[in-house]
């Protein structure tokens, strides 16, 4: 689905007739405040050059996460007075009932859970599966277990997600699937990628573990391809310290995950399941979620969509004002998308539009208090594991030098900062405040 940036020209064109060229990104000596309308006095000096900083704020972990509560607390005392592992199936049903979806199986991880699903897949040995780059390696290694082939895609530099354009390009008569990764919480063009895949007989295998409660044109992350796999290890949006969970649409992938990695499970399948023979053996590995887990990912679950609503509103507010900065961007979402924000809050910088390096812009925030990082993936394909013969049967298909330019880009341009996850008016405007006073004088740092 091709779509224009979500309404920047505009907004900018608005933004600029509102508070003027200059004032909108100047910011006065002592004027914070300031009025709209009123004419620029002097620059205040730049903290790193002796300067006031402009975030003086100094809240307590604005950032804490996970966020537990008395409920959590509780109910894990109860688990540890009476041990048990019914907490399990719990988190399961409440899972079904907020996917709206038919099966689920918890793990031990999310990588569990991503493995779980390729070897649900049955593919044949020497079968390609199309994977992000600009990616983790969690469901890509274990590829290898399966016979499984990882093809390196670039991705789409405004958004950091699978380019479905390179897909095409790297397709071949081997290729079976395609793993979109919804990165940084943001969701895939899946409806894209979902026409690709039957236009080729592929099946789309997602990696959620970034974007619980995600949605593209109200579809939930998750229910797009034949299976999903999420994470929620403590740093996710749904956390639970440690915990996967895999999402599948029939009962045949359903019990067939559950066989690889529930040995205790198969007696509980159909009579005429193929797989009820195989309990107390499983298929391969013991990957069941600790019951404390399964615990805290329930209770979370129940407050998702308010915390994520919550952050994003943060977010929304503080970004709709940087973005009119010259060469700041963020994450493209298109309008029929509801994203996920997870760990940073991630923007782009174009050195050529704000007119300085990306490296002195951040260490001009910096000083004046931003926690502001430049921010640089190491590609996939670029580790040891995906490059040595001992641990394949069958070599993973390596990008070429200079063939991946969207994930050169997103390297070239990205910078995170803090993922506020309480309120904070005062430090969200003292954030804002920093950066137009940094790109008052973006002149002069031009030749830093």
């Amino acid at each position: 689905m091709q779509t224009e940036e979500r309404g920047f020209h505009t907004t900018r064109r608005r933004f600029i007739g509102t508070m003027g060229a200059v004032g909108a990104s100047l910011y006065m000596a002592g004027s914070p405040q300031r009025s709209q309308s009123a004419a620029p006095d002097k620059l205040e000096t730049l903290a790193l050059n002796g300067g006031p900083k402009a975030v003086t704020a100094q809240p307590e972990n604005p950032t804490k996460w996970p966020l537990y509560g008395e409920e959590e607390v509780q109910a894990v005392s109860e688990l540890i007075r009476n041990p048990n592992y019914e907490p399990v199936a719990q988190f399961e049903e409440a899972w079904k009932a907020y996917h709206d979806c038919p099966h689920a199986k918890a793990h031990c991880n999310g990588t569990s859970a991503l493995t779980s699903m390729l070897f649900t897949l049955q593919l044949p040995a020497r079968s390609e599966v199309l994977v992000a780059d600009y990616s983790t390696w969690f469901p890509v290694v274990p590829m290898r277990f399966f016979d499984l082939v990882p093809v390196f895609v670039d991705v789409n530099p405004r958004t950091m997600n699978i380019d479905v354009e390179d897909c095409k390009r790297r397709l071949s008569g081997k290729t079976r699937a395609i793993m979109p990764v919804h990165w940084w919480g943001l969701p895939c063009d899946m409806d894209d990628i979902e026409t690709f895949a039957k236009e080729h007989g592929l099946e789309v295998v997602e990696d959620a573990s970034h974007a619980h409660g995600a949605r593209v044109q109200g579809k939930l992350v998750g229910k797009w391809g034949r299976m999903a796999g999420f994470s929620m290890q403590s740093t996710k949006p749904l956390p639970s310290i440690e915990g996967g969970v895999g999402m599948y649409k029939s009962q045949e992938d359903f019990e067939l995950a559950t066989t690889y990695g529930n040995y205790d499970l198969p007696k509980t399948f159909p009579e005429d399941s193929p797989y009820r023979k195989y309990q107390g053996t499983a298929l391969g590995s013991k990957l069941r979620i600790h019951p404390v887990s399964a615990i805290l990912a329930r209770i979370q679950l129940k407050t998702l969509d308010a915390r994520s609503h919550a952050i994003a509103s943060q977010v929304r507010r503080l970004n709709e004002r940087l973005i009119q900065l010259p060469g700041l961007s963020e994450q493209y979402a298109r309008p029929d998308m509801k994203r996920a924000y997870y760990s940073s809050n991630m923007l782009f910088f174009d050195e050529a539009k704000a007119g300085m390096s990306r490296s002195t812009a951040v260490q001009a925030l910096k000083a004046e208090g931003v926690e502001a990082n430049e921010y640089s993936w190491t590609l996939l394909h670029t580790h040891p594991v995906f490059k040595e013969a001992q641990w394949w049967r069958h070599m993973p298909t390596l990008p070429a030098e200079g063939s991946v330019p969207g994930c050169d880009e997103a390297n070239r341009r990205a910078l995170t900062l803090p993922l506020f996850t309480s309120e904070q008016p005062e430090l969200v405007d003292q954030y804002i405040a920093a950066f137009e006073k940094v790109w008052a004088h973006r002149e002069k740092l031009s030749g830093v």
